[in-house]
């Protein structure tokens, strides 16, 4: 059944332009189901924006396969992202949040449930207050000591990852960095979280996801022509390592953005369908494991 926020969560009716290959992925998106209640944290109501209304964009838009990311809303409680997954079956995948007193045992188990990545926010406010440099740098080597295959997600925005270079660069385990790497503008290219980022790519264990155009834009809808900018440099210079994302439901956006505009921004950013098979088919089946 449609939920009554559908008609904000994804503006516009009409399908994208660029046609989605067979088993295009959306790497980044989140389910908030009024079943599963809020951290208590968490300062705002959060959406409906459940499986269901979910699939609607999905069959608007054409992909198949879909990575579940648990909002900072639900802190440490991913029961809504695993439900969701359980609801998609064997075409998601769940990115999950945890505490550092998680047990070996229990990471583990999440693996059989879909799992093979973990996020680190230092954005959002967390169930456990602000994030630190020394919280990533323990889950990732927690996930290399137990030779667990998955990754650390990041959403940063551009000083911290000019600040966390060293630690970044460390890590023991692939590392993707969320909404285009978090570029401040207008600096774009040049600012030195640029560098760093290219830096990381080059390095061949990091992966950036094209997603949330709308977060650092200022010149907006429908071209996103600053951050393209960006998203164009960074196709060019690792094509391997890039998936796409809709950022679904948009809860970071000022107004709800067309979800057709924002695949076709692939199409303007990519010039070779092959390079757009990779960015949403063999990428993501590499990443996460499809």
């Amino acid at each position: 059944m449609r939920s009554p926020y559908t008609a904000l969560i994804s503006a516009g009716s009409k399908p994208p332009e660029l046609k989605a290959p067979r088993n295009a992925c959306d790497s980044h998106m989140h389910v908030f189901d009024p079943r599963f209640p809020p951290s208590p944290h968490w300062p705002r109501r959060p959406p409906v924006a459940t499986v269901d209304d979910y699939r609607l964009t999905q069959g608007r838009i054409g992909t198949e396969r879909v990575v579940v990311v648990t909002p900072s809303t639900y802190g440490t409680d991913n029961r809504c992202t695993l439900d969701a997954v359980a609801q998609f079956d064997a075409s998601a995948r769940a990115v999950i949040v945890v505490d550092t007193t998680i047990t070996d045992t229990e990471l583990k188990q999440y693996s059989e449930l879909g799992v093979c990545g973990i996020r680190v926010n230092f954005v959002s406010p967390q169930s456990w207050g602000g994030t630190s440099p020394e919280r990533l740098e323990e889950l990732a080597a927690r996930l290399h000591r137990i030779n667990l295959p998955w990754h650390v997600q990041v959403f940063m925005r551009g000083a911290q990852i000019v600040e966390m270079e060293d630690l970044l660069n460390r890590l023991p385990v692939p590392l993707v960095i969320d909404h285009l790497a978090g570029i401040p503008l207008p600096s774009g290219l040049a600012h030195p979280a640029y560098h760093v980022v290219r830096t990381l790519l080059d390095r061949g264990n990091t992966w950036v996801k094209l997603s949330g155009a709308y977060i650092e834009s200022r010149l907006g809808a429908p071209a996103y022509a600053d951050v393209s900018a960006i998203a164009r440099t960074l196709v060019s210079a690792a094509p391997e390592r890039l998936v796409w994302g809709s950022d679904w439901p948009h809860t970071i956006a000022a107004s709800a953005p067309d979800d057709a505009e924002l695949f076709d921004l692939l199409a303007d950013w990519i010039q070779d369908e092959s390079i757009i098979n990779m960015v949403l088919v063999s990428n993501p089946e590499t990443l996460y494991g499809f």
